[in-house]
């Protein structure tokens, strides 16, 4: 399979892709996020798990700039992030996907990975045929193969399943050069088959390409991930390597239930 197009900088950079110093955020009296201090390195893979209201997509939406922090820091590749509009966050290589699908429901698959291509490529506006249009169509056909969808590229996009149309948007996240994704649970509402499916997806993306995943299924979370923070009440909880995280008792009696450790 043909590589993905990663920026140049993804490689040679030795800064950690993502840094939080401090970060929080408040609605009013409600404090959502507090102190999160949190590191991702440039190849790393990172689980943020928590109950529901623990402030992950607070979290996310801090990262990706769709909310201001109250306090704190945002590092992006050494870049300074904490106030940067979220459309030059993408231009930077940022990515992300969300929990409802956003999808071009009358395109073909094949179709709406391309405007995703071109929406983040230069001379984007330009329809003119040019080598860059090429280029988009080859990066579209590469990708479809990323996410396991090279059989359905002709299809439309609404006749999909529901795991294909989650396989979609995480092709839309790896258009153009992306740096790192924000995986916001991808395996919400599938069948197991199409769970087993999405780890053996994100397991084969680039490793060069770091990546960071809310998800509510421990099972595929664990089995993606390098590492795992914990949150509660808008905190940092507890942080280790999955095998760590799976036998610590505290957290099998807050968060995984009874049982879960034989998996």
């Amino acid at each position: 399979m043909a590589a993905l197009p990663l920026s140049a900088d993804t490689h040679r950079s030795s800064a950690p892709a993502l840094e939080l110093r401090g970060v929080g955020r408040t609605f009013g009296a409600l404090t959502a996020l507090s102190g999160i201090d949190m590191m991702i390195g440039p190849q790393e893979r990172r689980a943020v798990l928590g109950s529901n209201g623990a402030g992950k997509t607070t979290l996310f939406n801090t990262i990706t700039g769709d909310l201001v922090p109250t306090s704190g820091s945002i590092q992006f590749f050494g870049s300074d992030f904490t106030a940067m509009p979220v459309h030059r966050r993408m231009r930077l290589g940022m990515r992300r996907t969300y929990q409802i699908s956003k999808l071009f429901w009358d395109l073909t698959v094949l179709d709406s990975l391309f405007l995703a291509c071109r929406g983040v490529s230069t001379g984007r506006f330009s329809m003119i045929k040019t080598h860059h249009l090429d280029d988009d169509r080859q990066q579209a056909v590469q990708i479809a193969e990323r996410v396991h969808l090279e059989g359905r590229a002709g299809d439309l996009v609404r006749t999909l399943s529901y795991g294909e149309q989650r396989q979609l948007e995480i092709g839309f996240a790896l258009a153009g050069k992306p740096r790192l994704i924000l995986l916001d649970e991808p395996a919400a509402g599938l069948s197991p088959s199409e769970r087993t499916n999405l780890v053996t997806l994100l397991q084969g993306l680039p490793r060069e390409l770091p990546f960071v995943i809310i998800e509510h299924d421990l099972d595929v979370a664990l089995r993606v991930v390098d590492y795992v923070s914990l949150m509660h009440n808008g905190r940092i909880f507890k942080e280790g390597t999955p095998s760590e995280i799976e036998a610590d008792p505290e957290v099998q009696r807050l968060y995984l239930g009874d049982g879960h450790g034989g998996h």
